[in-house]
């Protein structure tokens, strides 16, 4: 039986190619980008207004002091998106501007509306009065600013935010070019699911479909679940993967009918299409049996355990971290958290542990074991923030030791990079 760590060795050596497409960025929320996108525009595209005020020629005022004041006279009223465009500007002059209102020359600086003083009175004002100089880009928003000409804004290998979206528009970028999505069909197997309403208590409903159509919703895949494939339909089954390996499908996934039983048909069935790479059981817990297969024209398969917590436990820490790779997603990195209990484990296997990540006073991350850590427990699941993993070579591990844990939702990448 291989380690974990050798699991995952084998996993990142056969990950899928995924072409490339180009969208509009109004379908680019969740998508991960091909390439690094630069802006060509500079943003803000001109100088403007940071406040309501008054915008004066600096140069005018370099003499004036308490004893020397001066009238400017006020000649428009600019807001935000009027043309700027003035044809004679006599000297001494001012415009009235509201914020983000383009300031352009000889105009090079705001006063704000309350440090002003109006003549002959603030309700007729024709004029401004300044009694001391006033400094060249006073509440002024300098064009590029935020962005220059060239900048970067997304990453190749970045996930798409709705952050990125306002970026790019408001550069003028309309379309991108991102990964494709990943097409995933998952099979559900076994006598025992159930996918109705009222069940007798010795069926167990169908939790796995719905909690993995949850789980990746807001990932760029289209995920397809199939009725359940019960135990004796092993050729429907293997027409089934037939079928999936010459369609556009790229991810095979079922749950169940994996481990040693009379009714685990599976593993025999997948080894039958001759996959190129293959690996059945790893030493962890919860999910020892699972298996992957890589095949020859870029398709892969996952078979994950049936019970719902040895699924989860490994999508999150198989399936997920193939499908990041596939897609050329930033590497996963781990939160390092201090233990708040004692563990004990066997030495040659890898826990993945439900727990809570909480951080201290001091900002330091600190993770609680959960009780009821039994892979058919889902309650602790639910209490659940963060998945702590207990690498094999070790048994015993003490209150205050740090480990390595992992986000819940597989997002810890995007939180802290």
């Amino acid at each position: 039986m291989r380690s974990y760590n050798s699991a995952l060795s084998k996993l990142k050596k056969n990950n899928l190619f995924i072409k490339n497409e180009t969208i509009s960025i109004k379908k680019a929320l969740n998508r991960v980008s091909s390439l690094d996108i630069f802006t060509k525009n500079m943003y803000p595209s001109s100088d403007n207004t940071a406040f309501d005020g008054f915008a004066i020629n600096s140069k005018e005022t370099f003499h004036l002091s308490n004893k020397k004041t001066k009238k400017f006279k006020i000649i428009k009223t600019l807001s935000a998106g009027d043309n700027p465009k003035i044809n004679k500007i006599p000297k001494n002059s001012s415009i009235e501007v509201m914020t983000g209102a383009i300031i352009k020359k000889p105009f090079d600086t705001v006063i704000p509306i309350e440090k002003i003083q109006f003549y002959p009175n603030n309700k007729k004002p024709k004029y401004i009065i300044l009694d001391k100089k006033i400094k060249k880009d006073e509440f002024i928003r300098k064009a590029g600013s935020d962005y220059k000409r060239g900048d970067k804004i997304i990453s190749k290998g970045q996930y798409i935010n709705s952050s990125h979206i306002l970026a790019l528009k408001t550069l003028g970028i309309e379309k991108i070019k991102v990964k494709k999505k990943l097409n995933i069909v998952f099979y559900p197997t076994g006598d025992e699911l159930s996918d109705k309403k009222k069940i007798p208590f010795w069926k167990v409903k169908n939790s796995n479909s719905s909690y993995l159509n949850s789980y990746i919703k807001n990932l760029p895949i289209n995920f397809t679940i199939k009725k359940i494939v019960r135990d004796k339909q092993t050729i429907f089954f293997k027409k089934e993967i037939k079928k999936k390996i010459s369609s556009n499908i790229d991810i095979i996934i079922t749950s169940g009918a994996i481990s040693a039983g009379k009714f685990d048909f599976v593993p025999d069935i997948i080894k039958q299409f001759k996959p190129k790479d293959i690996f059945k059981g790893v030493a962890i817990r919860p999910g020892k049996p699972i298996m992957f297969a890589r095949f020859i024209n870029n398709k892969c398969f996952f078979g994950l355990p049936g019970n719902p917590i040895s699924t989860a436990a490994c999508f999150r820490f198989f399936v997920l971290p193939y499908i990041f790779k596939s897609l050329n997603l930033s590497i996963e990195k781990p939160i390092i958290a201090k233990l708040k209990n004692n563990f004990s484990k066997k030495n040659k296997f890898t826990r993945f542990i439900k727990g809570k990540l909480t951080f201290s006073k001091k900002g330091i991350a600190e993770f609680e074991i959960l009780r009821g850590q039994e892979s058919y427990k889902i309650k602790p699941f639910t209490q659940s923030n963060s998945w702590g993993v207990f690498k094999n070579g070790k048994s015993k591990f003490k209150k205050g030791q740090y480990i390595e844990c992992y986000s819940s939702s597989g997002f810890n990448e995007f939180l802290i990079n």
